[in-house]
């Protein structure tokens, strides 16, 4: 039976904790320098035009024509004043032109014509088990159909998508969430023609999906560094560029679209209301479907009878599925992480900013000020932190520098309802931590995030050093922290409670973690 609270050790675990974050900060850089501006920024609008100015999606990723390239030559040369670089995720300012004169602003309609490429065949971008990339997956009748003469070589179903029920840890629900072929099908060229002529209407740009029930989906930690931090991780690797700054090529995506998911399950209208403002924070565009929307997607297929079904076609789509994530070999029994699979499939082509675009997005929405976004940015090519890196000379030489310039700030995550420390141990801890910040100069923040608007809690976060807590839903602003090497995170578990969640997403990100637990 899990308790409501739990015992430090009366004075042990106090000085151990203590000793902790000392060791942390000084086992673990804000620096004088800052990052400038590349001297190509015209050159960076030019290959975002160049990707994004063809609906053929290979067309984008394929080396630039020797017009493009005679173009960035001459633009080394020029002296002229240059257009600012594209930033994060906003793309180049583009004036409209709706003259009646001007021919390359007018069309015919606001969808796909039919024509001879209205049913192009379906190709595998990116895989691994639970994250699959797509260019050109269709829908029909509520069916994904991947279209292809070649189905042998592809991915088996399970490895991309399960049935969307309620998962439990038992034999029985696990062969129940095995995938139909209702859900994703392979389909020939030739019967695709059969059975939808030109009757495909294309959905442009980028499509994220979500194929899992609202189990998770709720919540923050689950939705954000889960669900959202793969899809990241896999559609980032298509831009290997990416730098300390969070700037990008890539386009945002045009929808998210959760199709067995209501408004109210998986947008956390009423549980704890990030997910949404997260979204909207850092994609103000995008186009959010759920499992109303998706049914009148499937109706809009099918109304015409068997002779007269259509389809979507969808250009380009990452699938996300927790379910077919652990039927892989790195989540089950390893790091129980859906997202650790997208992770060691696109180690070794996603940039080492991979997660930044997406970090600062969120933090200039919340008002963080400039230079502590740059907290991370003073690092680029003197520190290389993240999951895959073995500590060593240069990792002790960083730290080092850091503890004699970053400027250090604890931050205590309280817990007022459940899984929380027994009163007079999280009052002695209060003591102990104040007692240690302010005999070092340290910053200490006691965090109740249920007194602080969303703004407060992110700006807290993007300015915390070593983030301390027990184990729950507050640790989920890690992700929000800057990648220096001192950042830490100390998690507290509940007597029998352990769970990698945070460790692992921690580490992923650049930051130290120690856990701790007490069993007496």
């Amino acid at each position: 039976m899990l308790v409501r609270s739990f015992p430090l050790p009366r004075r042990g675990a106090v000085r151990l904790l203590a000793v902790l974050v000392v060791f942390a900060t000084i086992t673990t850089l804000r620096l004088g320098w800052s990052i400038t501006e590349a001297d190509d920024a015209l050159a960076e609008q030019t290959i975002y035009r160049y990707f994004t100015r063809s609906d053929d999606f290979l067309k984008r990723f394929r080396p630039p024509s020797e017009d493009v390239q005679r173009q960035w030559r001459s633009l080394e040369k020029s002296s002229e004043p240059r257009e600012p670089k594209t930033s994060q995720l906003e793309p180049p300012r583009r004036e409209p032109s709706l003259a009646s004169g001007d021919r390359t602003a007018r069309h015919v309609g606001f969808s796909s014509l039919p024509d001879e490429t209205a049913r192009p065949n379906t190709k595998l971008i990116r895989h691994a088990p639970g994250w699959t990339m797509f260019e050109n997956l269709y829908m029909s009748n509520g069916t994904l159909y991947i279209v292809t003469s070649e189905p042998l070589e592809w991915p088996a179903l399970r490895y991309m998508i399960s049935v969307p029920m309620i998962a439990l840890n038992n034999p029985e629900s696990i062969r129940a969430r095995e995938p139909t072929p209702n859900l994703l099908s392979f389909i020939s060229p030739r019967e695709a023609e059969s059975r939808w002529g030109d009757r495909v209407w294309e959905v442009k740009d980028w499509t994220f999906m979500i194929t899992d029930p609202p189990q998770f989906l709720q919540h923050y930690y689950h939705f954000v560094a889960e669900t959202f931090l793969g899809l990241w991780r896999m559609y980032s690797s298509m831009d290997p560029s990416i730098d300390a700054q969070g700037s990008t090529n890539l386009p945002m995506p045009g929808r998210i679209i959760a199709p067995y998911c209501s408004e109210e399950e998986w947008q956390d209208f009423e549980v704890a209301p990030f997910n949404q403002w997260f979204l909207r924070g850092i994609f103000p565009s995008l186009g959010l479907e759920s499992a109303r929307d998706w049914k009148a997607r499937v109706s809009m297929t099918s109304s015409g009878g068997a002779s007269k079904m259509k389809a979507f076609r969808f250009s380009n789509i990452i699938l996300s599925d927790r379910s077919a994530a652990f039927r892989g070999e790195e989540c089950p029994g390893k790091t129980d992480r859906i997202v650790s699979e997208a992770y060691l499939a696109t180690k070794g082509l996603s940039s080492r900013w991979w997660w930044e675009p997406i970090r600062r997005s969120v933090l200039r929405y919340s008002g963080v000020q400039k230079d502590i976004m740059d907290r991370s940015a003073i690092w680029d090519g003197k520190w290389r932190g993240g999951l895959d890196v073995e500590g060593g000379e240069e990792d002790l030489e960083a730290v080092e520098l850091a503890v004699r310039n970053i400027p250090i700030v604890v931050s205590y995550i309280v817990r007022t309802n459940r899984r929380m420390l027994r009163p007079e141990d999280h009052q002695s801890l209060l003591v102990s931590l104040t007692d240690l910040c302010t005999s070092k100069g340290w910053t200490f923040n006691v965090v109740h995030a249920e007194h602080m608007t969303r703004e407060e809690q992110i700006q807290m976060a993007a300015n915390t050093t070593i983030m301390l807590g027990v184990h729950g839903n507050g640790l989920t602003h890690l992700v929000w922290m800057p990648s220096t090497p001192l950042s830490t995170v100390i998690e507290m578990f509940y007597p029998g409670g352990f769970a990698m969640d945070y460790e692992w997403t921690a580490r992923a990100l650049g930051h130290r973690h120690y856990g701790i637990q007490n069993d007496t």
